[in-house]
């Protein structure tokens, strides 16, 4: 089993996922979010690729809508794309199907489909992750969702932390310079690995939004390591 790590959605013709393990990762926020909508008690996750398409399973199945364009909440959708949306009490979400579109990461799903198997990591989860890619016995490719095709800090880094959990797990990690380049980023970050991300893009846009508590949260470790968003026919559900 070998491990691979593809930093940016833009990256994916160069990977053959027929027969793979996808793990999609947007950090800051979509698989951090869809991790928490779930465990709020969500039944199933439609993530779109575009506004129309979310908009219309609000319209037509009555789906809780979520969207955001550039870190910004789209006008016009129950919420935006932030984890607090689904834990506020504001909006009663349990039972209840969510239709979301994000910048990056539904982007990147909707890449990856010719995978074996589709699950959606973020710290929050990762040993659910783990546990997953161990059991399914098949290479495991790390989709980094990025930021609009560019290499991210924090979806790299959750690359890494994930190798670090596999590779004493029997995955082969030194034969992809990327999942290596990963295991060190995440090696030289670990000891202070969220002040390490406070110089990140990603966390300066969401300072600049005002959204520094959705980093804080992101940044959680296994606060939900038995929530496993899996792929299935058309959505995502709980694994």
């Amino acid at each position: 089993m070998k491990l691979d790590v593809c930093f940016s959605p833009e990256l994916l013709p160069l990977y053959d996922l027929r027969g793979r393990v996808a793990v999609i990762v947007d950090v800051l926020r979509a698989t951090s979010t869809i991790v928490t909508a779930l465990a709020a008690g969500v039944t199933d996750v439609f993530p779109t690729a575009t506004l129309e398409e979310c908009a219309a399973l609000g319209r037509e199945q009555g789906c809780i809508t979520a969207a955001e364009r550039d870190g910004i909440a789209a006008a016009g959708f129950d919420l935006g794309n932030s984890p607090f949306g689904f834990l506020d009490g504001k909006l009663a979400v349990q039972g209840r199907a969510l239709a979301i579109s994000t910048t990056n990461g539904t982007m990147a799903l909707h890449r990856s489909l010719t995978a074996e198997a589709i699950v959606c990591g973020s710290f929050l989860n990762l040993s659910a992750v783990a546990d997953f890619a161990v059991a399914q016995g098949r290479d495991v490719l790390v989709v980094c969702a990025g930021w609009k095709g560019s290499f991210c800090l924090e979806d790299s880094i959750f690359g890494g932390a994930l190798a670090e959990r596999l590779a004493p797990r029997g995955f082969d990690i030194a034969s992809s310079d990327a999942a290596l380049a990963a295991l060190h980023l995440w090696q030289h970050a670990k000891p202070t690995w969220p002040d390490y991300l406070l110089q990140s893009a990603a966390v300066r846009r969401l300072n600049s939004l005002e959204a520094h508590d959705d980093f804080t949260f992101c940044m959680q470790v296994d606060t939900h390591p038995n929530i496993l968003p899996i792929w299935r026919t058309d959505r995502l559900v709980r694994g």
